[in-house]
């Protein structure tokens, strides 16, 4: 971000800490049209091969034979060859509506260390290597959508994250703050900073925030569960908002996967649900939600009944403007040759192209602005089609 914008953010934290003993920031920025996009970083390294099981594929039980499921044993069937984890079946309305979908096999650049912090960098800034890029991919996608400073986009989040960190205007706010003040204590920090424009600013950015977020809640107790930032990113999405980003933490899973998979799945579904139960049905119509994750984990299950970190992975999209109801990807098979280093997943599909399919199909960004900027170095292959129409 640029020195301006980080000041400003930081005043504007100040200016609510000023005012309400506990505050957690959120973050807001500007694109156009009817159509809205929804990222939702899945943040530990979702088991893809946990949530969308390839049962057909014969080597899986080999590999997992406490963590392989079947139709039998309660995995429920997509295609007659990849299945939903049973703990997932709120999904399945979904599916049957072709409002979801998954792309397996997928994953970004990165290939070497397998730590979480480089492989979230890489999967938030969009770059081709580590530390190829210091903003993060949506941030510069702004700048690339057409009318761009007509609409606005969101950050729901305690503090920035990578991916709409960079030169273009993203504000914080969050499901916790609340600028409780008085309308006369309110007047006393417009006076306070009406001479200093940037902390003026952002004390107004902040009361015209807090006001759409009271619209939003009413008198309901604001929460920080996953449920309150999906309804939050809701209500913003209803207004000027047209781009939100949040996280679902938990997806560690390296002990105990049968149970520690369970509450991550659970807010994954309380994330996706929440969203288009408060979304209006005209505004769900043209929502795009893309959930990603840093990297896949192990094909094989190890001695602790859990996963290591790995390397394929698995992406959820969903929404009225996604073509669901089909698992994308081209499976490379998990026996003999064919996983990764003999222990991956082989990803077969560059998790940027599915994040400029979103950007080309939901805000018309131009090919070349995805290859040059976006997503410097990547050939765009505009015929895949993971949208509607």
């Amino acid at each position: 971000m640029t020195n301006d914008i980080s000041r400003r953010t930081l005043l504007g934290a100040a200016c609510c800490l000023a005012a309400s003993p506990v505050i957690t920031p959120v973050s807001f920025a500007a694109v156009p049209g009817d159509n809205r996009l929804v990222t939702i970083v899945l943040r530990g390294a979702m088991d893809g091969l946990a949530l969308v099981q390839p049962y057909g594929d014969p080597a899986l039980p080999a590999l997992r034979p406490k963590l392989a499921l079947a139709p039998e044993r309660g995995l429920l069937d997509l295609d007659g060859f990849f299945g939903l984890h049973p703990d997932a079946a709120a999904l399945m309305p979904l599916w049957r509506s072709r409002e979801l979908g998954f792309v397996h096999a997928i994953s970004t650049p990165y290939r070497s260390g397998r730590s979480h912090f480089d492989g979230q960098d890489m999967l938030e800034s969009g770059g081709a290597a580590l530390h190829d890029e210091r903003t993060g991919w949506l941030n510069r996608a702004i700048a690339s959508i057409p009318r761009s400073a007509e609409r606005r986009a969101i950050d729901v989040t305690t503090t920035s994250e990578l991916i709409l960190t960079g030169p273009n205007p993203v504000d914080v706010w969050s499901t916790r703050a609340d600028l409780d003040m008085a309308g006369d204590e309110q007047m006393a920090f417009v006076r306070l900073y009406r001479n200093d424009p940037v902390f003026a600013a952002a004390m107004s950015d902040a009361m015209d925030t807090d006001m759409f977020a009271d619209r939003i809640y009413g008198d309901a107790k604001r929460e920080a569960g996953i449920a309150a930032v999906a309804e939050l990113a809701a209500g913003m999405l209803s207004g000027e908002h047209r781009i939100a980003s949040f996280t679902v933490n938990g997806w560690d899973t390296h002990i105990g996967q049968e149970r520690t998979f369970r509450r991550p799945v659970k807010d994954l579904c309380t994330a996706i649900l929440t969203l288009k139960d408060n979304l209006p049905p005209q505004v769900w119509r043209k929502t795009a939600i893309l959930a990603i994750t840093e990297f896949g984990r192990t094909a094989r299950e190890n001695g602790s009944g859990g996963t290591d970190h790995g390397t394929g992975g698995l992406a959820i999209i969903a929404g009225g403007a996604v073509a669901g109801g089909r698992v994308y990807g081209t499976w490379p098979g998990l026996g003999g040759t064919a996983l990764l280093d003999d222990r991956d997943l082989m990803p077969t599909t560059d998790l940027r192209q599915l994040a400029a399919a979103m950007l080309y199909q939901q805000f018309d960004v131009s090919p070349r602005a995805i290859d040059d900027a976006i997503f410097p170095g990547l050939t765009f292959d505009r015929k895949a089609g993971y949208l509607r129409g």
